[in-house]
């Protein structure tokens, strides 16, 4: 649960920093990262029950 409050935290900052300083380009490469980390950790997970289908 604390691991969740820090990346809010984390990220909260960030968006504020790019807010601050004009850096807008950076928030989609950041979006696209998190959805890439949730679908890796997302396809890890099913693995093992695909494998037991065949």
């Amino acid at each position: 649960m604390i691991f969740f409050k820090h990346l809010f935290n984390l990220l909260k900052e960030f968006f504020g920093f790019s807010m601050q300083h004009k850096k807008w380009w950076m928030i989609p490469i950041i979006l696209v990262f998190l959805v890439m980390a949730l679908l890796i950790v997302v396809g890890q997970s099913t693995a093992p029950f695909i494998y037991t289908l065949f």
